[in-house]
């Protein structure tokens, strides 16, 4: 009867201490702040890392799990700190016997019974070292140990493990030592990590390599004794030296991962930038950036096509340098010409241009606005494509008249641009097709990105954990491969006879922009799958003069298409409904010829010939030509061709287009057709 009153009691007794210490556990949970208030971490698409930063309390503090540690420093740091780690349940009864006998024996501390989980209570609650320390201490390992598994108690550990000076974790102290992740450590470099946490100022390689060394020995004979080292492997470790420095944490897109840092801090951010190719291109950036007597910038976006995401953003050269902060990729600039292939596209799509229409590059006032071509000349008739590839103002102002300012810029919006516009300016000025209406470097790629899947927009996306923005058509694909078909074929900047041997078998479609007063350069060029837009200028818009978008950044465009990955680039087959004709003469009527629409009020009038005349003609018989109004002596060309007065003999029959222009620059046009008198 005793026996069993005393079995009651005990049971009672240890349900009320397990009763007690469930409450005192729910009363005083974990503090798990500092394990929680981690660095931010931009990491690419592989969850390599761009760049980090420190906490709010000046720490590099890293999330390390044992996942991202080799095995090999593991084990070290088990058989150095707590050889029964995986068999406890948060304190080491035989270890801390030993210590007590220890001390007992020699009135001193000789090893102490700390184990990984006591560690990580102490690293998460820091406290003055003594005989109450210990105590808490090891009542938090075992309510560590209750809560959580091992691997996330190791975690807290490899996280938060002191490794000198600001440096705390496993990560940080691998990226800072050895310049890498700690994924594959060498026994030297896990051996000095191991040691460090034990006395992490004193230890300190950058300010104490002898000290580092000599206790990283002392945890590789710690390992040979234990035979997690073989003997070839502890020869080779001990006989190198620790290191000397600390290393900078890599440093990738640092003007994105300051800007995404922004919107999510404390926490690791997936992107979808490619380190490689990031660092490859930052360091083209940076070869070409020395070539410039006056240090121009250079920004730069790489997207993929086939997933709209960005493998690499340059937002500037010089992080660090005056007016370095300013992401180059993000800021609006004047596009110069780069936005003319959409205007001819959305043209193109209308049905009322076609790559052979002819056009004539001759002075034009809109208004009291007279446009201009880059050279001040003018080439005549000309076809839409010869107009895009040579980048002609006019050409590109009548085709914008044709689409719509306000239309054009409704579409841009779709597409994900927010078009800055001058004061004053609602968005009817038919100068957004020379550059008026401000765009990122960001916002192009995302343009001509849409232009290469065939006319489908998005916005391009850089973060993986947020959805895909849904694409949208809004040019069909058959105005889009107009479009590749003629910039693929434009001439190629001075300097370059022929594409680079990387490219040659690399189809790119590419343009260029150069804004009023040389502020901007752009070079923008698309493959198949990929899109590379590349800027060039000054943060604070101080004008480069000279500098035109085809002789500073198309080139670093190439030479970045050079460093992508390879691809089947033959060109794709032109859709069912493209039209292919030997001249302009055999498309539809209303797409045979561009001229102005706008009334050219006070300008000159052609009386003869009328608009879409016949007119029969015996061989070398001459056309009068009369016009009425304009300003001053008047100019006629045929076929952008100028004559010497106001008689034109016709070469011979078909379709041909008569112009006339006054001095103030205004000009009015109209098609005939000459039939062979019988």
């Amino acid at each position: 009867m005793i026996g069993r009153r005393l079995l009651v009691g005990v049971a009672l007794t240890a349900a009320g201490l397990a009763a007690g210490l469930l409450a005192l556990d729910r009363l005083f949970p974990p503090d798990l702040a500092r394990y929680q208030e981690r660095s931010t971490e931009i990491v690419d698409a592989n969850g390599r890392l761009l760049r980090a930063f420190t906490t709010p309390d000046g720490k590099w503090r890293l999330k390390t799990t044992a996942d991202d540690v080799d095995p090999l420093y593991l084990a070290l740091l088990k058989a150095y700190e707590d050889r029964r780690f995986d068999q406890h349940v948060g304190i080491d009864p035989l270890a801390a016997t030993r210590a007590a006998g220890q001390w007992i024996g020699r009135g001193r501390i000789v090893s102490g019974a700390s184990t990984i989980s006591m560690q990580a209570a102490r690293l998460l609650e820091p406290r003055p070292r003594g005989l109450l320390t210990k105590t808490i201490q090891s009542a938090r390992a075992l309510q560590l140990e209750w809560r959580y598994s091992k691997r996330e108690v190791l975690a807290i550990y490899l996280t938060l493990a002191p490794m000198g000076g600001n440096l705390e974790g496993a990560r940080a102290a691998s990226f800072a030592y050895f310049g890498k992740e700690p994924k594959q450590l060498s026994a030297a470099e896990a051996a000095l990590l191991v040691a460090l946490p034990q006395s992490p100022e004193r230890r300190r390689p950058d300010r104490a390599s002898q000290r580092a060394q000599a206790a990283r020995d002392r945890v590789l004979v710690r390992g040979l004794e234990h035979g997690i080292v073989d003997q070839a492997s502890y020869d080779r470790a001990i006989s190198r030296p620790a290191p000397d420095r600390r290393l900078a944490l890599p440093m990738q897109a640092p003007h994105l991962a300051a800007w995404l840092a922004g919107h999510s801090p404390g926490t690791a951010v997936p992107t979808t930038l490619r380190y490689e190719l990031q660092a490859a291109l930052a360091q083209l950036a940076t070869e070409e950036r020395g070539r410039f007597t006056d240090r121009a910038e250079i920004a730069m976006v790489v997207l993929d096509n086939r997933t709209g995401g960005v493998v690499a953003w340059l937002g500037g050269s010089d992080f660090f340098g005056r007016a370095g902060q300013v992401d180059l990729v993000r800021a609006h600039r004047s596009p110069g010409s780069a936005l003319k292939p959409l205007i001819y596209a959305m043209a193109f799509d209308d049905r009322t241009l076609h790559p052979d229409t002819l056009v004539e590059d001759v002075p034009v006032r809109f208004r009291d606005w007279l446009p201009r071509n880059f050279d001040r000349d003018h080439q005549g008739a000309v076809t839409v494509r010869r107009a895009l590839q040579q980048s002609l103002n006019v050409p590109a102002v009548l085709a914008l008249e044709k689409v719509g300012p306000q239309r054009f810029l409704s579409t841009l919006r779709t597409a994900g641009v927010s078009p800055g516009l001058p004061p004053g300016d609602a968005g009817n000025s038919l100068g957004i097709a020379l550059g008026s209406a401000t765009i990122s470097p960001l916002e192009m790629a995302g343009l001509y990105a849409g232009l290469a899947n065939g006319g489908t927009f998005a916005p391009p996306s850089v973060r993986r954990d947020r959805p895909d923005p849904i694409p949208v058509r809004l040019i069909g694909p058959t105005a889009a491969w107009y479009v590749a078909d003629v910039l693929a074929e434009a001439p190629l900047p001075e300097g370059f006879a022929s594409l680079p041997v990387a490219l040659r078998d690399r189809r790119i479609a590419f343009k260029t922009g150069t804004s009023a007063g040389f502020r901007d350069a752009w070079g923008v060029g698309y493959s198949t799958n990929w899109t590379v837009v590349v800027w060039v200028g000054h943060a604070d818009g101080t004008p480069r003069p000279g500098q035109l978008g085809r002789l500073s950044a198309l080139p670093i465009a190439f030479k970045a298409f050079s460093r992508l990955p390879a691809e089947d680039n033959r060109a794709a087959p032109p859709p069912p409904d493209v039209l292919r004709v030997a001249s302009h003469r055999d498309l539809p009527p209303r797409m045979r010829a561009l001229a102005p629409t706008v009334e050219s009020h006070g300008g000159p009038r052609i009386a003869y010939p009328p608009a879409d005349a016949r007119i029969e003609l015996a061989n070398r018989e001459a056309v009068p030509l009369t016009a009425m109004g304009g300003e001053g002596r008047l100019r006629w060309l045929v076929d952008g061709r100028p004559l010497d007065g106001a008689r034109w003999v016709p070469d011979g029959p078909g379709q041909a287009r008569v112009a006339v222009v006054d001095e103030a620059g205004r000009s009015t046009a109209v098609t005939v057709r000459i039939v062979e008198k019988r």
